[in-house]
């Protein structure tokens, strides 16, 4: 490289010629210098204390540590916030486990030997804890995972228990409760009887609602419908198979609505009442079967709300009551 020097006070220009090697050597030079000058400051500030410098590191030190404390401090609101939530939320979903256990009937699990809180009310003061109580980091993160864990138990728990409820509503709808039509009349009960038309004893496998002609009739249960056909004895019938052993007969039908095949739902509209088969009047003869034994009606329909009324009536009702029965 070269350089050009033009003064006045010279006669002609001069050119110096500037090597690499030259740039390199000035460059090395330049930064040992820059280094000296730091070390030296450095250590004459330490050596000698000087004031200025000492207070701005004392002051930079000090900016830092407060930024540190801010931070920590925001972030223990922070865990201790969401401990608070986490406490709540596990007091909710301990006292909706017990009133759903309570409703169904249906107990929970034992509580895990570390599940401190319980459900009931709260409050008192607010007392902000003193240095030597308040939980550290550590602490709050422990007791957050510990919160986690029961909150995550109880949420397993709460799925279990709506599993069996699930199941215990299908075995429900499945079981032949509704009472087939709205007018609890019973004109023949389940049991030994005199039959309506020889007058001997004979054994009467259902119950015998005394309804009008063209009463509507509804399935006590959901179910696959597995006969409806005329019948010599029953007359127009329909059978529902309700599953697990269970079905239920509807005869002396006018009319039926549902065919062999069709799956019915429970409280459905399946036929009118009506006088057909052997019968003397009016009325729809229902019967409950389990395993295709005939079973007593009331042990089944009773479970629907109907207990009394049904119960009541059974007991006023005679067994070789003329009007409204079949053989």
């Amino acid at each position: 490289m070269h350089i050009i020097l033009v003064s006045n006070r010279l006669a002609t220009a001069k050119t110096l010629v500037v090597t690499r090697r030259m740039l390199a050597l000035g460059l090395f030079v330049v930064i040992c210098l820059l280094l000296g000058t730091s070390f030296l400051f450095s250590y004459a500030s330490v050596a000698f204390r000087l004031p200025f410098v000492q207070s701005l590191v004392v002051a930079v030190q000090q900016n830092e540590a407060q930024k540190t404390q801010v931070f920590v401090r925001d972030n223990l609101n922070a865990m201790a916030g969401r401990l608070g939530e986490m406490q709540a939320q596990l007091l909710q979903l301990d006292a909706l486990g017990e009133r759903i256990s309570s409703l169904s009937g249906i107990k929970l699990g034992e509580r895990p030997l570390d599940a401190k809180p319980v459900p009931g009310g709260q409050g008192g003061p607010f007392v902000p804890p003193g240095a030597d109580q308040a939980l550290s980091g550590e602490e709050l993160q422990r007791e957050l995972d510990r919160l986690a864990s029961l909150v995550e138990h109880r949420a397993d728990t709460l799925s279990v228990l709506e599993s069996r409820l699930m199941d215990q509503r299908i075995r429900n709808n499945l079981l032949p409760t509704i009472v087939p039509v709205k007018d609890v009349r019973i004109g023949s009960t389940f049991g030994v009887r005199a039959d309506p038309m020889l007058s001997v004893s004979a054994m009467h496998e259902g119950i015998d609602f005394v309804v009008s002609p063209g009463t509507e009739v509804v399935s006590a249960a959901g179910g696959i419908v597995v006969t409806a056909e005329m019948h010599p004895q029953y007359g127009s019938m329909i059978d529902i198979d309700h599953g697990n052993g269970f079905s239920s007969r509807y005869a002396h039908l006018s009319s039926m609505r549902v065919k062999a095949g069709q799956l019915v739902k429970r409280g459905q509209s399946i036929a009118a009442s009506g006088n057909t088969g052997r019968s003397t009047g009016p009325h729809l003869h229902f019967e409950v079967r389990y395993n295709g034994v005939a079973q007593n009606p009331a042990r089944f329909l009773q479970q629907n709300g109907q207990q009394s009324p049904l119960l009541a009536a059974q007991q006023a009702a005679s067994p070789a009551r003329p009007a409204a029965q079949r053989r």
